[in-house]
């Protein structure tokens, strides 16, 4: 006999909503997502949709009414709980659009927690579209299987995160002046944690000096070579994520 095609496919799209998902419910599409769906994936009525709200994991559901720009969807059940979400924040100084785009998108990817915009004194963009940056972790999101998106925290001065740091929460300083080796520190270290990357230009002196100050602050090495700001988070998050995230 033949084998029993997987249900739903692998082709299946997935898309993120904001509206709470449950069994049995409907729920309207429109918009960008819409046109994707109708005009791009060409659904049909009965058409598997995986999808995901960020709270109660990741639901199938199926076309049940396609209008000229929006369709309804019937949720039919659940396809997995809502994952285990390593403790892990970035904090990324902002740098150039596309660069930040990226480093948001991996961020994602790479399972953080929380992803918060650090203010420094060599931070070179004054304003972040943090509506777009969400839409790339969204969509980031839907293509990597993520059933949770991270939390997005509005732009904060280097001075005021560092005062109003939790006592329960390691600091990685990733400083371009040294450290100990990073997988070193993250595989000898337990509880909450966080990543502090700088801009292109690098902390000056003074920021340097007051975050290996702070009690929580432990100054971390990523190898031999000066990194790009987005190639640093990027490495970072695979390192923690490889000695003490999801990775292990």
């Amino acid at each position: 006999m033949p084998a029993t095609p997987a249900w739903p496919p692998q082709s299946t799209p997935r898309l993120f909503v904001e509206s709470p998902l449950a069994d049995s419910i409907e729920l309207s599409v429109s918009g960008p997502q819409a046109h994707y769906l109708i005009s791009v994936m060409r659904m049909k009525i009965g058409s598997p949709i995986k999808l995901f709200d960020s709270i109660s994991g990741e639901w199938l559901a199926e076309v049940a009414i396609i209008g000229k720009r929006d369709l309804i969807l019937r949720v039919t059940g659940q396809l997995r709980a809502r994952e285990a979400v390593p403790d892990i924040w970035l904090l990324a100084a902002p740098i150039k659009k596309a660069r930040i785009d990226l480093v948001a998108e991996k961020a994602c990817e790479l399972g953080v927690a929380r992803y918060q915009p650090v203010i420094t004194r060599r931070t070179v963009i004054e304003r972040l579209n943090m509506d777009r940056l969400r839409s790339h972790m969204v969509e980031a999101a839907e293509q990597c299987g993520r059933t949770v998106l991270p939390d997005m925290a509005e732009p904060i001065k280097l001075a005021a995160l560092l005062r109003a740091w939790p006592t329960d929460r390691i600091l990685y300083f990733a400083d371009e002046s040294g450290g100990e080796p990073f997988a070193n520190a993250a595989a000898a270290r337990q509880g909450p944690a966080a990543i502090l990357i700088g801009p292109e230009g690098g902390f000056d002196d003074e920021e340097r000096t007051a975050i290996r100050a702070h009690p929580q602050s432990v100054p971390i090495s990523l190898g031999p070579r000066i990194l790009r700001a987005e190639t640093a988070a990027i490495a970072a998050l695979s390192i923690w994520m490889a000695s003490a995230g999801d990775w292990r």
